[in-house]
């Protein structure tokens, strides 16, 4: 295929572009979290305090990951249990339930309205004589 004949970008949705962004950002602030856990030795007694570095740079890994795949079904409901994930680091460090309180607030706020936007957006692309989307 020659660089005149390349395939058309897939469109992406409301839904994928917010929660993309939305993950992408968060993935930052959790690496940050981890090296929190790390210099604050918040791990229970017997764990070595460089697996708080480990658990951010994984948990940021995932959530990059995901932000890629949100295309699919699947990659919604894994997103929502990152969130989980994170809340349940404020025991660790209370700190991190209050990101996670922030970045779980637009998590939702992607992928509700973003659903919503994306339905509309449909129903406009299927019958164009509809005014002001109804």
């Amino acid at each position: 295929m020659s660089a005149r004949e390349r395939r058309p970008r897939r469109t992406r949705g409301a839904l994928e572009s917010l929660g993309a962004v939305v993950l992408g950002f968060e993935s930052i602030v959790v690496f940050l979290g981890g090296l929190v856990v790390f210099g604050l030795k918040a791990l229970p007694w017997g764990i070595e305090p460089w697996w708080g570095i480990v658990g951010g740079v994984v948990m940021a890994a995932a959530m990059v990951a995901v932000s890629g795949l949100l295309r699919h079904r699947w990659a919604i409901v894994v997103g929502w249990a990152l969130q989980v994930i994170l809340a349940l680091g404020g025991i660790l460090v209370p700190a991190l339930a209050v990101v996670a309180l922030i970045f779980g607030g637009m998590w939702a706020y992607a992928t509700i309205k973003g659903a919503a936007l994306d339905r509309a957006n449909a129903r406009r692309a299927a019958d164009p004589d509809l005014s002001n989307g109804e």
